[in-house]
Parts: C-alpha cells; sequence; structure tokens
C-alpha cells in the first residue's frame, strides 16, 4: 500500500504550451491517502485517463511529481512502481488457464509455487472464480475475464496501489452492481489503495469513500459523495452531480440606500447579510446561484415568502416525479416526492436560504467568522 502524492503536477501533449487550454492536465497538488478507496469522476476528455498513466508510470507527466509514501517515482518504469493496472478492456492471455493467469504476475516475479497456489485459490475464492480454474480464459464472458483482470492485481502482496480504468464500461449492466460490491468488499478485505476511474456517478459513488471530480484537467472539489451533492464547490459539480443536475441562475448584487439586496429580475432571493458583505467586499456585482431540484419548495398554497411561478410540465419516474417550471422565463427544476399532489397552472416555490448555493467564477462562495472579520479590512480579489 501507498499514499500517492501528485505534486505541482501538469501534462501536456503539445510542444510549445501558451495558456491553460493547452494543457490535459493543469497544475495540481492532490493526495491519494493509504489504504483509501477512492474515485476519480468526470466526462470523456476531462483528462481521468491521463492522469491514471501518469500515476501507473505509463505516461511521463511535462511537470511536476508522482510520490509514493514520499519517494519521487517519475523515473521509475511501470513495472517498478508495483502498481497494477485493470483497464476498460480485460487483459487476459486467452491460451493460459484461469489459474495460470492468475498466477502470472507471482510467478513473473520468482514466487515459490506452494505460495502461488495458496495465494491464487484465495484470490479465486474472494472473485468466485475457483470453479474456473482449469478453464482456459478465452471461454470465459467479458465479466469473468474482467474479474481475472482484477485478481492478477489482487494476487501480489506487494502491489502499492490498484488504478481502475473504467472497468464495468463491458460488463452487462445485470452484473455491474455485483461487481461494484465485490471491489467494495475486496477493499475492505485488504485495504490496498485503490483508484477507480469512471463517468458515472453512481459507479463512483458505490465504490468510492471520497470522489475527486475532474473538469478541464483540475480536480475541482475532492469529498464525499455526501458532500459533493449537497455542498458543491464548483458548478460542474452542482451540474454533473445529481439527476436532474443543480439549478443555475444568474443574479445581481444591487444596492438599495445602505442596504444590499441580491436580484433575479424583480425578484429579491434571500441569502444571509453575512453573504452579501462578502459579496460586496469581493466586488462581485453579478453572481451564480445555484439550489438542487431535491431542496425546491412547492407550496400548495399561496405563501409570502414564495415565489410565483408557471408549471411547465412534470415528469413521473415512478417513486417520485421532476416539475419543470418557470421562474422568470428561465426553466428550473423540483423533485416531488411520489405521494406529494402534483401541481398545475401557476404555483408558487420557495429557496431555502440554507440550500442556495453563491458562485462567483464558477467557484462556491463561502461565509465563516473568519471571512467576515477579514473582509472588514481587506477586499478579497476571488473566490476560491
Amino acid at each position: 500500500m501507498a499514499a500517492i502524492t501528485l505534486n505541482a503536477l501538469a501534462h501536456t501533449y503539445t510542444d510549445n504550451p501558451t495558456k491553460p487550454e493547452d494543457y490535459a492536465i493543469r497544475e495540481m497538488t492532490h493526495v491519494w491517502e493509504q489504504g483509501g478507496a477512492f474515485a476519480l469522476l468526470g466526462p470523456s476528455g476531462c483528462g481521468k485517463s491521463t492522469l491514471l498513466n501518469i500515476i501507473s508510470g505509463l505516461l511521463k507527466p511535462s511537470n511536476g511529481e508522482v510520490l509514493f509514501d514520499g519517494k519521487r517515482v517519475n523515473e521509475l518504469k511501470p513495472e517498478e512502481r508495483n502498481i497494477a493496472q485493470v483497464f476498460q478492456f480485460p487483459v487476459v492471455y486467452d491460451t493460459m488457464t484461469v489459474f495460470d493467469n492468475l498466477a502470472f504476475p507471482l510467478r513473473n516475479i520468482g514466487v515459490p509455487e506452494y505460495k502461488v497456489k495458496s495465494k491464487v485459490y484465495e484470490v479465486a475464492e474472494i472473485l468466485e472464480l475457483s470453479d474456473q480454474l482449469k478453464r482456459k480464459a478465452k471461454g470465459l464472458s467479458a465479466d469473468q475475464k474482467q474479474k481475472v483482470s482484477m485478481g492478477r492485481g489482487l494476487v501480489r502482496d506487494d502491489v502499492s496501489a490498484i488504478l481502475f480504468d473504467e472497468p464495468l464500461t463491458v460488463i452487462d449492466p445485470q452484473l455491474k452492481w455485483k461487481l461494484r460490491r465485490k471491489l467494495k468488499q475486496i477493499h475492505e478485505q485488504f485495504n490496498i489503495t485503490m483508484v477507480y476511474v469512471t463517468h458515472d456517478q453512481l459507479e463512483a459513488s458505490t465504490f468510492a469513500d471520497k470522489i475527486a471530480v475532474m473538469y478541464n484537467g483540475q480536480i475541482v472539489q475532492f469529498g464525499t459523495p455526501r458532500e459533493l451533492f449537497e455542498n458543491p464547490a464548483h458548478t460542474f459539480v452542482g451540474y454533473f452531480i445529481g439527476s436532474p443536475g443543480m439549478n443555475f441562475f444568474e443574479a445581481e448584487l444591487k444596492s438599495q440606500g445602505e442596504k444590499e439586496t441580491l436580484m433575479f429580475g424583480d425578484h429579491e432571493i434571500s441569502v444571509s447579510n453575512a453573504m452579501l458583505a462578502r459579496l460586496k467586499a469581493m466586488g462581485a456585482n453579478k453572481v451564480t446561484l445555484g439550489i438542487r431540484p431535491e431542496f425546491v419548495h412547492v407550496w400548495e398554497g399561496k405563501n409570502s415568502d414564495a415565489f410565483h411561478v408557471d408549471v411547465d410540465y412534470v415528469e413521473d419516474l415512478g417513486t417520485y416525479k421532476i416539475l419543470s417550471f418557470l421562474f422568470h422565463g428561465q426553466v428550473m427544476k423540483a423533485r416531488l416526492s411520489e405521494d406529494q399532489k402534483v401541481p398545475s397552472g401557476q404555483i408558487y416555490v420557495s429557496f431555502p436560504e440554507q440550500w442556495t448555493k453563491v458562485y462567483v467564477d464558477d467557484y462556491l462562495v463561502e461565509v465563516t467568522d473568519a471571512t467576515v472579520d477579514n473582509d472588514k479590512t481587506k477586499e478579497i480579489p476571488h473566490a476560491n
């Protein structure tokens, strides 16, 4: 096992990069703690696989360092890093038996045969491959082959980490949940550092204790599934996590005498006085507000604290419904519980202050006692 540190790491595929967009991985410093189960989540092209290949040694970074337990490994070959990597498509030797496939990494480093046999049987039992050990790999199903790929990473006791690059892409959807559960059990049993790359938020949430969300070559938030859902640190996290994603709308900070207000059209949006003071100190006149559909309050009748909106349409998803409504000409969504009355025509909605998030330049603005005290003495140039 190893703690993996990315120190001022950056990577580009161009010869003469001149702007941030030229980098597949923009400069980052990040730590994968020893023995953790982590997911690297993001859309296609955001840099996930590039980052994984840098960690494993298949790719050398343009700048920065990769450290295993504090030791620089940039110059080490993949086989010298003791990293096991499971790819999107199963990598097995079709002409070998399952037993020989699992035994190959151990035999390759000269492990005595009696230890090879013991370890292969142990891993085969965990992966439910015991009755397949004598079969040639070419006769296995796709999910069985992927189990063999995973098993080859688990048989070695000296492995520093196991990296999974979208390992369930080719697996039948009915079997995905079973393999995700199996991976979780394996992690709990072996306590190996695992990094799981995926574009599927469900896979990430069911496997990982913490998720790193990537966007445009950057990790924009690293946290638990709950933290990503309840307190997105970047607008992309709000958009990408959740189904449907967060409602976003632009608002403007306006002064009315000595009072500051946050306005969306002619509607005043309720945020704390501390937040208003923070935005004023930042010089942020225009901001982005976000609220998840789950936290929008739909009222059955008129309410003085709510906004008057028009129902657009309702999607019935069985255990819940998604209400789309027009608020000052913008389509937004609210989630209704299964037994909640389905409204029509004109209705009232409200945005609870605690769930209404404020973003400047796509990053969440948070207010703490220290922030308020600091704002009294100096301006803060941007939110991060």
